[in-house]
């Protein structure tokens, strides 16, 4: 424990705090009292101060968070935010904890080795996005979910997101920074009719800040990791 609290960098640790603090702030201020809302937050940022570290732990708490984010989406009928977290991000997440176990750098568990894809694989992953999200989008249709367009638009982000993790890219930052994005826009579409749901905007607004930290640290890691094999 005492290992794991030395390797949290200032950086990271102050994104935290503002993001817990925001998120709590705005929940009380607005007397929610879904108390869910707050504690997904909560593991959702802790779970991206991990991931953004490449520690398999945070992949644990991805999974927990997804739990959390698909009773609320389904609480305001986007169904595409409820079936993509549970039945897509979720079992990627447990697939990408696997994977991380079994690639870990230089033996040691608490950091992934950094990945590069192939233009084949690059090949592979467009279509599959592609497929992913034109048979969701006939999926969310049926089921008469809320905000259709952005919906739809959420599901290939997450699902680049999540094929990106699953693979240790460093782009996968990217792929949920733009996910962060279209989150806020669909939430903010919610707090028109309640402004209960204001907290998940600023709780998407930190995972921005905290999946643009998490591309900056991921190209350091690959810098290094690099680096070191060059020199043997």
């Amino acid at each position: 424990m005492k290992k794991f609290f030395k390797s949290i960098k200032i950086a990271e640790w102050l994104i935290w705090s503002i993001s817990v603090v925001a998120a709590t702030a705005s929940f009380f201020a607005f007397k929610n009292t879904n108390y869910h809302y707050l504690a997904g937050a909560i593991i959702g940022f802790t779970a991206l101060v991990f991931v953004s570290k490449g520690n398999p732990s945070g992949q644990v708490l991805t999974v927990a968070f997804a739990v959390f984010y698909g009773i609320i989406s389904y609480s305001f009928k986007y169904y595409g935010e409820m079936l993509t977290y549970l039945a897509m991000t979720a079992p990627i997440a447990i697939a990408a904890l696997v994977m991380w176990l079994k690639n870990p750098y230089k033996g040691d568990a608490s950091q992934v080795k950094v990945n590069t894809l192939s233009k084949k694989e690059l090949a592979l992953f467009a279509l599959l996005s592609v497929a992913v999200t034109v048979a969701f989008y006939f999926i969310l249709k049926a089921f008469g979910t809320a905000n259709l367009i952005v919906s739809t638009v959420s599901v290939f982000t997450s699902f680049a997101a999540s094929y990106l993790t699953l693979r240790r890219s460093r782009f996968y930052a990217v792929g949920y920074a733009l996910n962060d994005i279209v989150l806020i826009v669909m939430w903010s579409l919610a707090c028109k009719q309640s402004l209960t749901y204001l907290p998940m905007v600023i709780c998407f607004a930190a995972f921005l800040a905290l999946d643009i930290y998490g591309f900056i640290n991921w190209s350091a890691m690959k810098r290094m990791q690099r680096g070191e094999e060059q020199e043997k």
